[in-house]
């Protein structure tokens, strides 16, 4: 039985104090690959140092997140270009779009992404997209290729018409993770309806921690209980879960 966390922050200054710890913890656990999509260009330093410290369990991705999109989106996406052409990646992300904080830079963050899926394209590259309180103008966005690379929508947490409208692109996967143990998000019936086929498991840590532990950081381990969950809602065995699921991540991602 092995699982793999498709999208964890492992890197952020959060688990500066345990970080080797949490992934050897993990790796006892049966969580045996993390990917780790970046945010900016701060990021990239502790990311790549990550990788390069558990090159058999971690997977940088290259990309800038909308909540770091700004007047200097040019220079972030400069830097963003020049290490796609520097190296190989698992991925391109976390892109995306997030209404959700500030609205001040729509337009570049729009930009950004269109951006990033050319280069994705380019690369050959899969996307995870970051989607909050956007989702109409993801799907726009989205519609206006004709051609789109393989994706992971990240934490999803929308209801089952939006996740049949991403399903019908054909491209993509949906991530769940922590809010998918929250008993009122209403996610567990949306999840019911869909195949496991479609669906990837996910920390988002220190993020959204799943319950019990809801409100507190975070970490590998408790992807489990996100698999739990859905091992519950499915009807099926844990190693199942684990076997699923980690096959559908492995559709998407090329390690480098």
């Amino acid at each position: 039985m092995q699982f793999i966390d498709t999208h964890t922050h492992l890197y952020a200054k959060e688990f500066q104090a345990d970080r080797s710890a949490l992934i050897n913890k993990a790796i006892h656990n049966q969580i045996h690959q993390f990917y780790l999509p970046n945010i900016d260009s701060d990021s990239i330093e502790p990311m790549l140092a990550l990788e390069k410290e558990f090159p058999e369990q971690c997977f940088a991705l290259m990309g800038l997140h909308p909540c770091s999109v700004n007047l200097n989106v040019n220079e972030e996406l400069k830097i963003v270009r020049k290490w796609l052409e520097k190296r190989p990646f698992a991925g391109i992300g976390e892109i995306g779009l997030d209404m959700y904080w500030d609205k001040t830079y729509a337009k570049e963050q729009t930009q950004a992404f269109k951006t990033q899926i050319e280069w994705a394209l380019e690369f050959n590259y899969p996307i995870v997209i970051h989607v909050r309180n956007a989702f109409k103008e993801i799907l726009a966005v989205l519609k206006t290729f004709s051609n789109l690379p393989k994706g992971i929508f990240h934490c999803f947490s929308g209801n089952l018409e939006e996740a049949n409208e991403i399903l019908a692109l054909g491209h993509f996967k949906l991530g769940l993770g922590g809010v998918l143990t929250f008993k009122n998000s209403g996610l567990d019936k949306v999840v019911q309806s869909i195949d496991i086929k479609h669906l990837v498991l996910e920390t988002d840590a220190p993020y959204l921690a799943p319950a019990p532990h809801r409100g507190k950081r975070n970490e590998p381990s408790y992807l489990l209980e996100v698999a739990k969950k859905l091992a519950e809602l499915k009807n099926l065995g844990i190693d199942t879960v684990a076997e699923i699921t980690s096959s559908n991540a492995s559709e998407i991602f090329k390690k480098p």
